[in-house]
């Protein structure tokens, strides 16, 4: 494994946004580079350990899906090679091969929520859940259990939080205000038929998907594309299917093994983050890897 990438310094392009995990190096009017780095968030927070070739495992999954999925909606790539884009002095921070962490993308304009699509019973919606007998508001039928599959998936929209701020549940009627009825109308649809077949294609894998977040945006003529990154450990809560059982939440491959480690330590979530020790950081970089291979049938490195 290599040393993680925790930023990049591309010379021969100019830095217009740096994410959570994400930078992203203006091309043209049209396009853009994302680098996928080796940083990791938890909680919204970005901590000071990266965990070794996450960035191209998150790249190399997101482009999986994008293939997969492609006949459903459009999305943010443009074929065009990233080392094709910049300097031969900047080609080493976009990886090659298999470990390629860089994608040249269409340049859209962002939809202002997060498209979450839950298929099971967990995390906040199962405390909610408990509580109320809704997710996000949406009323649920009685007598569920945790982790519990879901009659159909239901569309949970959120707010896009900036680097530091927490991303908050939205309801429909409020991703309607912000993005229109018939907007929000299509990406629930859509965000709904995207989980469906990914959960479907997982489960043959050997993986449940039981929730995700997509993201969106309008090219020039107002056409939805799904963007930035799809159905990843970052992204998503994948199980093991066969260690689900209903009633208790299964041990995940995706970020959940590192909140539950920084839940046990108490800390408050907010900056700065604490490091992580070299076990947790290893353990959480084998969830990733176990994912990536089995979802894709490939071999990382």
């Amino acid at each position: 494994m290599s040393a993680p990438l925790l930023k990049t310094n591309l010379q021969s392009l100019c830095l217009i946004h740096q994410g959570k995990v994400r930078d992203i190096y203006a091309i043209d009017d049209s396009t853009m580079l994302l680098v996928s780095t080796d940083r990791l968030s938890a909680f919204d927070v970005i901590l000071p350990t990266g965990i070794a070739n996450k960035g191209a495992m998150l790249t190399q999954m997101a482009n999986f899906w994008f293939e997969k999925l492609q006949h459903l909606v459009p999305n943010h790539l443009t074929g065009i090679e990233p080392e094709t884009v910049v300097a031969a002095d900047d080609k080493a921070q976009l990886g090659t091969g298999n470990l390629s962490r860089a994608v040249v993308v269409k340049r859209l304009k962002p939809l202002p929520i997060e498209a979450i699509v839950r298929g099971y019973l967990v995390g906040s919606g199962w405390k909610e859940y408990k509580a109320n007998g809704t997710v996000c508001g949406i009323v649920l039928p009685s007598g569920l259990q945790e982790a519990s599959k879901l009659p159909t998936p239901i569309f949970t929209p959120s707010s896009k939080a900036a680097v530091g701020d927490h991303d908050e549940n939205i309801s429909l009627d409020q991703c309607a205000a912000l993005i229109g009825v018939e907007m929000a109308e299509k990406v629930a649809n859509v965000a709904i038929q995207l989980y469906s077949e990914a959960a479907e294609y997982a489960l043959t894998r050997g993986i449940i998907i039981a929730d995700t977040k997509f993201e969106f945006g309008l090219d020039s003529n107002s056409v939805l594309h799904v963007m930035d990154e799809v159905l990843t450990p970052d992204s998503s809560r994948f199980w093991p299917a066969e260690s689900y059982k209903v009633g208790s939440n299964p041990p995940s491959y995706d970020k959940q093994y590192l909140r539950d480690w920084l839940e046990s330590i108490q800390w408050n979530k907010a900056p700065p983050a604490p490091a992580l020790p070299e076990d947790v950081a290893q353990r959480t970089s084998e969830k990733y890897l176990e994912a990536f291979e089995k979802l894709t049938g490939k071999k990382l490195i």
